[in-house]
């Protein structure tokens, strides 16, 4: 009698938590510093006419918004935290939206540390690297509970109720210039991510975009040839240009217009491993 209900317990469980998960809900993991949180300041083209298929799982409180942490909203800018900018992320869901089946929709998680370096999203050694970052930057960490990796994860864990992960996207790597061990760093984040929320890293791509790149008089443009080796270490990684993707005044971070067209990359790139055409080019 006990193995009976034990077994219809457990069928039951099954049967809710399939019915909860939507397998046409597609659900991207976004992480890195400063450009992968926003830096430019959100034009008004970029809040009207936000396809509802497009959506973002807030990370943060945001009561100026109306925005709630651990709830989904329609993907209107800024995705990361509440004073963000317009990042990658935008253009990437909606270059997505615009060309997959209406059945489909899209998700954004996303985690991002301005000024960090690779290892703030370090499982097991963070907290050396917090030791010694600066006030602000600690602030920012702490909007995500003190440990941005273990939020990144609870909140992918969260979407996994609703949606399935079909990829990564990370732009990272203007506070690591140089470091000929970031690929291995990158990979060992992602090993993570992958065995944390049980996901199979064939199905799982990582898209890694470039720095502002030399034609933009980029002020860590050399850093690219490294990002460029990560396929090299992570098997199912691709990177993303960023030739021509306009930069600001700093030399570090894109204008909207930069990020609009660097995230239509990340987009094009993904609807590809997806295995879908690009049917309809956004209006940039």
């Amino acid at each position: 009698m006990k193995l009976r209900l034990m077994a219809v317990t457990c069928l039951t469980l099954l049967s809710l938590k399939s019915f909860s998960q939507d397998k046409n809900f597609y659900i991207f993991i976004c992480f890195g510093q400063s450009n992968m949180e926003g830096n430019a300041k959100v034009e008004a083209e970029d809040t009207i006419a936000v396809d509802n298929r497009f959506r973002m799982l807030q990370a943060v409180d945001c009561a100026d918004r109306g925005r709630v942490k651990d709830n989904w909203y329609t993907a209107i800018p800024p995705l990361a935290r509440c004073k963000t900018g317009l990042t990658p992320a935008d253009y990437f869901g909606r270059t997505l939206v615009a060309n997959l089946p209406k059945k489909i929709r899209v998700g954004i998680i996303n985690v991002s540390v301005a000024g960090a370096k690779i290892e703030v999203f370090e499982k097991d050694s963070y907290q050396s690297y917090l030791a010694t970052a600066t006030g602000w930057m600690k602030g920012i960490v702490a909007e995500y509970g003190g440990n941005p990796y273990a939020r990144l994860i609870e909140l992918a864990r969260l979407a996994q109720k609703s949606g399935v992960i079909k990829g990564v996207l990370l732009h990272q790597g203007e506070s690591n210039p140089n470091d000929t061990l970031w690929t291995k760093k990158v990979k060992g984040i992602y090993d993570n991510l992958i065995s944390d929320l049980n996901l199979k890293p064939k199905k799982v791509p990582l898209l890694a975009g470039e720095l502002v790149n030399a034609d933009q008089a980029g002020a860590c443009a050399m850093m690219n040839k490294i990002i460029a080796t990560l396929p090299q270490t992570v098997a199912n990684s691709y990177i993303i240009s960023s030739a021509g993707c306009a930069s600001s005044p700093d030399h570090l971070h894109f204008t909207a217009q930069g990020y609009r067209l660097l995230g239509k990359r990340y987009g094009e790139e993904m609807l590809s491993l997806l295995g879908y055409k690009l049917k309809e080019t956004i209006k940039l």
